[in-house]
């Protein structure tokens, strides 16, 4: 599984009675890659893959094959207590997947060396490509990451921690064992701010979030990040990432339900988030408004 350029995780529309909307989730993914990303990743976090049943989310994972029809990589979700995280495994090669980012365990912390059968017997369960994500209590060492990475099905490592000199020590002892095809991401909330440390730790990937609701802006940062016009990286940070960080950070679960409803407020019809996450409140929707109306604003100029 090759991936470049940005990367895009769409959001799980939901109907007025909860269910999963596939006319509209293949309307936005099929959007989000005529506008130029370069893989796309449902059912994963923004795609709120903690809240779906298996039926859901193998409907989405299908959904969204049809919607890119082979234009881009498609990579799901998977996590969770260990045979949940196989049965979306091998429903995500079902549903005619690329690749697989395996999540966190649920709940529990665990040592390394279980930490490291959980991969294999979720990598070994299928012929997808799996990419590791670390984060919370899924944390590995340099010398772990890199056993991992010689594992055949395992392509890829995602970290969303982002302890800088640990992500640094990660890359080089992988790269020693699994080469330089071996694919690392950046995997914070709104990855735009950090992009530059991670980038200068050898991470070239990183998803937007901003990119389901804004995908101009998102867009416009990525152009600028790579043809090292620091002007508009800069202004694109300071008029709408840093105020968007701010906003997100006021309400834990933010990082999602804000995605959902930028989408909402763009025209998407993607309903709300389910529990435990929560709506914005109508204050923080009307700053939410404001922010889109002055990130648009910014790459008009």
């Amino acid at each position: 599984m090759r991936l470049d350029g940005l990367l895009f995780f769409p959001l799980t529309p939901f109907d007025s009675a909860g269910e999963v909307a596939p006319d509209v989730l293949a309307s936005h993914v099929a959007n989000g890659v005529d506008a130029g990303v370069g893989g796309v990743f449902v059912a994963c976090g923004t795609g709120e893959f903690h809240a779906l049943g298996l039926p859901d989310f193998e409907q989405a994972v299908r959904g969204a094959v049809e919607a890119v029809d082979h234009r881009v990589p498609v990579v799901a979700g998977a996590g969770g207590a260990l045979p949940h995280a196989i049965a979306c495994a091998k429903a995500a090669e079902r549903a005619g997947a690329d690749g697989l980012l395996l999540m966190p365990p649920y709940l529990v912390n665990s040592t390394e060396a279980g930490l490291d059968a959980y991969v294999r017997q979720v990598a070994d369960a299928t012929d997808l490509s799996v990419v590791i994500y670390q984060r919370n209590n899924a944390r590995f060492t340099p010398e772990g990451a890199a056993r991992l990475a010689a594992h055949p099905k395992i392509v890829g490592f995602k970290d969303g921690l982002g302890d800088i000199e640990q992500v640094q020590r990660i890359v080089l002892t992988v790269r020693e064992e699994a080469g330089e095809d071996f694919l690392f991401f950046n995997g914070l909330p709104t990855a735009e701010m950090s992009v530059a440390a991670y980038r200068a730790a050898g991470v070239r990937l990183y998803s937007s979030a901003a990119f389901a609701f804004v995908p101009e802006v998102a867009m416009a940062f990525y152009n600028a990040l790579n043809n090292g016009d620091d002007k508009t990286v800069r202004k694109l940070l300071t008029d709408f990432y840093r105020p968007l960080t701010n906003l997100r950070d006021q309400v834990p679960g933010y990082a999602v339900s804000l995605v959902k409803a930028g989408a909402r407020i763009r025209g998407l019809d993607a309903g709300g988030v389910r529990p435990p996450l929560t709506d914005p409140t109508p204050e923080h929707m009307s700053a939410l408004e404001a922010l889109i109306e002055s990130g648009l604003a910014a790459v008009k100029e």
